[in-house]
């Protein structure tokens, strides 16, 4: 795509040192977490900017959206946050830095955040079993809370399952409990707590299960548990009717693929549909402000005591090709030093991974969910790369950290041009 314009801007002072700027975050059980690193208040030097910048005009072209969002924060240094393109193919306006959009599967890490939190609290145990909270639904023996957390119940993914009907009806409402039962009807991908696999039935079933412990609906236990601790205003699992990204948006879209070859003239608009067939496996929308703000907490636990959330990071290995520094904890990746996760769903997809030892962080988002959220991952892992390259600023007090990432921008710039859906003219 061309004609892509760029605007660049900081959100406000509050959402961005939220969790940066705090000494110390108390969990409901009264024990301390450590702050990341404080936030020096300036931005990066010309040359790192220009190569951020190009990084996301770049993503943005071969993943065939018309716009995208991301940023870097690296507390010695300086920080980021960029958008460029538009909002749509109809709406010509420029996409903004707090556009709103959905954020898939990271909305696994607010969901066992609220987990983490009824642990500390003794409302619940990782090692509660599912049968025990929810007796009236079968097929859950020998499945734990934990492990539904971590992707290790042997719960299918539905998706696969269920994409027709989602795709052919996409606002009409599902109830969890109808797409738990569609899960648990499927073969096990293995025994409870034997491997990892993705699930949106077994979180979706978690936030049932927490439903229950509590007697409270989910929308009070978010509230609760995540966005009110961390000041959060624009993140929120819609309701089911609410087919619309609530706030301003950039148009979610994917490339149809015909043959096998992307139809890059005839992409098509997927944003508007019912949440409820993620719910609390990926129906959340945020921005890449707050996304920031969450991945921050979800790796450096700054809402949970020490025990849990050395817990919550206790990994277990993604299997298959993955790399061995590649693993699970509860609710989040570790790739690394960086945890978090990505997101796909509503033809947006988005990642956001934070170093809870340095502090840098990076949040991205694209308009068109074609390429999947691997391409999401690995244009994240690109900027951070770059921004662990960055000098200590004066203005910060701070050294250079030493960082050992696994993996340089240049390779990762290798992965996102081999997977991409549209190649950009002159390539």
């Amino acid at each position: 795509m061309t004609g892509r314009t760029r605007a660049r801007g900081f959100a406000s002072a509050a959402i961005l040192a939220v969790v940066a700027l705090v000494v110390t975050a108390c969990s409901s059980t009264g024990a301390a977490r450590a702050a990341l690193p404080e936030q020096v208040d300036t931005p990066f030097g010309a040359s790192v900017e220009e190569s951020l910048s190009d990084a996301l005009k770049n993503a943005i072209a071969l993943s065939d959206a018309t716009g995208g969002v991301a940023g870097v924060w690296a507390p010695w240094s300086g920080q980021w946050l960029a958008a460029s393109g538009k909002l749509g193919l109809k709406d010509k306006s420029p996409v903004t830095t707090d556009t709103h959009f959905r954020i898939g599967e990271l909305t696994q890490g607010m969901t066992c955040t609220v987990l983490m939190r009824l642990v500390d609290e003794k409302v619940v145990s990782l090692d509660d079993f599912v049968s025990h909270v929810l007796p009236s639904i079968p097929g859950t023996a020998g499945i734990t809370l934990g492990q539904l957390c971590q992707g290790t119940s042997g719960i299918a993914d539905t998706r696969g399952a269920l994409g027709a009907q989602f795709s052919k009806n996409p606002e009409r409402p599902w109830p969890p409990i109808e797409i738990v039962s569609n899960a648990l009807a499927l073969p096990r991908t293995g025994a409870p707590g034997e491997k990892w696999a993705p699930s949106d039935g077994g979180y979706m079933l978690l936030g049932l299960a927490l439903e229950a412990a509590t007697g409270r609906s989910w929308s009070d236990l978010e509230k609760q548990y995540v966005l009110d601790p961390l000041g959060l205003d624009e993140t929120t699992i819609p309701g089911e009717s609410t087919i619309e990204v609530p706030g301003a948006h950039p148009a979610g879209y994917v490339t149809p693929v015909v043959d096998g070859a992307p139809k890059c003239d005839a992409i098509r608009a997927v944003s508007k549909l019912s949440p409820s067939m993620a719910g609390t496996s990926g129906g959340a929308v945020s921005t890449v402000p707050e996304l920031k703000v969450l991945v921050q907490s979800l790796a450096s636990g700054t809402t949970l005591t020490e025990k849990t959330h050395k817990l919550q990071w206790k990994t277990v290995p993604l299997g298959g090709e993955a790399p061995q520094w590649e693993r699970q904890g509860y609710g989040g990746t570790q790739i690394g030093p960086l945890r978090g996760g990505s997101g796909n769903f509503g033809g947006y997809i988005s990642a956001a991974y934070s170093d809870p030892s340095s502090g840098l962080t990076v949040v991205v988002m694209l308009n068109n969910a074609t390429a999947g959220r691997e391409f999401a991952k690995n244009f994240a892992l690109q900027l951070a790369s770059l921004g662990a390259r960055t000098d200590a600023a004066a203005k910060s007090g701070l050294d250079k950290p030493v960082i050992e990432l696994p993996w340089s921008a240049e390779q990762m710039a290798d992965k996102l041009k081999a997977a991409a859906i549209c190649v950009p003219k002159g390539d």
